[in-house]
Parts: C-alpha cells; structure tokens; sequence
C-alpha cells in the first residue's frame, strides 16, 4: 500500500460540531481527496471516528471504482473499537470491513490519550494531513497541532 510519502489521513469535527455543514464538508473532501490522488497519493488513513473520519473513508472507498490503486488503511484505536457506535456503527463497521488494513493502535482502552496515540499514528504514517476544522479546542486541535512542522497540513 505504498509508503509514508503516498499516504494521507483525515482529521475533522464529530458530527455534532457539523449540523449544517455536512454537504460542505462532503464537497470539500472530495475535492482535497481529488486533489491528492492527482498529487500522487494513493493510500489514505481515517482515524474510524463518526464525522469526518467515516465521511472522508467512504468517499475513498466511492472513489476506487474510478481508481483501483487507492487504499484505505483504518486506524482504529483499539480493538472493538466499531461496535461503540450506536448511530453511525453501521457506517463505522462498514468502513473496517472494506478497508485494505485495519490497525489497532492500542491493544485496548486506556482512557482518552487512546486517542491521541491513535492520532498520532496516523500523523507518523502519512506525509499529509486533510483537516475540516473550525479552529476549536479538541482532539482534531491537538491532531493539527502534533501534524505541524512533521507533515503537509490542508485545512478548511
């Protein structure tokens, strides 16, 4: 599935943070996934989180049928993780299952920081970050954070 520099992965909002805004955030992430795949990226990464995560996955996964050689790499932060979801566990097990890899980050729950580390991963395996964000504190503030100055970020 190619190599750190043909990886990108996703960052973004929780779907209570994008009411209103799913149909932009949608179109956006098409486009920067477009974008990508034309800047020679190939394998993408999503942290398995409803919101961003599960909509930026299952546009890759949309896409392979207009290109065969994209990947998807699930970065779960532990395992079991797709069966926390009671409103988007459909699309989160979805996901894991049509994905090329599935990662456990951690071998279990250990708290918040799971998350984190699961982040971090995803920054430490790829060479670009795409992040719907407002600029708000959270896990996707702390995921720019850690992406700056290590990897390319694009950000709405």
């Amino acid at each position: 599935m190619g190599n750190r520099m043909q990886r990108v992965c996703f960052t973004g909002h929780r779907p209570d943070k994008l009411v209103g805004k799913m149909d932009d955030a949608r179109e956006w992430l098409s486009d920067q996934i477009d974008k990508a795949y034309a800047d020679g990226f190939t394998t993408f990464i999503t942290g398995m989180c409803p919101g961003i995560d599960i909509i930026a996955a299952k546009l890759v996964i949309e896409k392979r049928a207009d290109h065969p050689d994209i990947h998807l790499i699930a970065a779960s932060p532990y395992p079991r993780f797709a069966y926390n979801w009671e409103d988007w566990g459909e699309d989160v097990r979805r996901v894991a299952s049509l994905a090329d890899l599935v990662v456990n980050v951690s071998d279990t729950y250990t708290g918040r920081g799971v998350f984190q580390k699961r982040n971090e991963w995803m920054v430490n395996h790829s060479a670009r970050l795409i992040a719907y964000w407002d600029g708000t504190p959270g896990g996707t503030r702390n995921t720019v954070s850690y992406a700056d100055g290590k990897i390319e970020i694009v950000r709405r």
